[in-house]
């Protein structure tokens, strides 16, 4: 190698060490800042996207405060799985289970359910139908925007 480069000119030995530095930064190029640039835009988006629902979330608590500090009516000896049934359907949310608890309580499964559809659902049983939540359980489905739920509804 010593002897191919003492044979080479000044002129051509300036242009391999020009090329092998530009070779050197491509290769800095295309195995850390690409990926990092990449792996960086990807985690605004995600921000992004929990900053949302974190501004959703922060709305909708505030809705449920202040609907708590009001009055709220209560239903008196209605059929609690009639009503849930009612709700569920009004609102396009499909119980995959729907079990009575000991004490007069109701478990309800939903599953795909759109948290959107979730929040306003509940919302009605608290507030317009004056239901109390014994036990709510919210996890993320598959896909974006959609949750599995699993609630405990009893009257007051």
């Amino acid at each position: 190698m010593k002897a191919w480069w003492v044979r080479l000119t000044v002129r051509e030995q300036s242009s391999v060490l020009v090329l092998a530095v530009a070779v050197v930064v491509w290769l800095l190029w295309v195995a850390l800042w690409s990926p990092m640039a990449a792996k960086r835009d990807r985690m605004a988006e995600q921000n992004s996207a929990t900053a949302e629902t974190l501004v959703r979330v922060d709305a909708l608590s505030a809705l449920v405060l202040q609907a708590r500090e009001g009055n709220t009516p209560v239903r008196s000896g209605s059929n609690l799985a009639a009503v849930v049934n009612q709700s569920t359907a009004r609102y396009g949310l499909s119980v995959s289970r729907l079990q009575p608890g000991a004490r007069g309580d109701l478990q309800v499964r939903l599953e795909s359910a759109r948290f959107a559809d979730l929040a306003a659902w509940l919302h009605q049983l608290e507030m317009r139908e004056g239901l109390v939540f014994v036990e709510v359980a919210i996890t993320q489905a598959g896909s974006a925007g959609l949750v599995n739920a699993t609630v405990r509804i009893g009257q007051p």
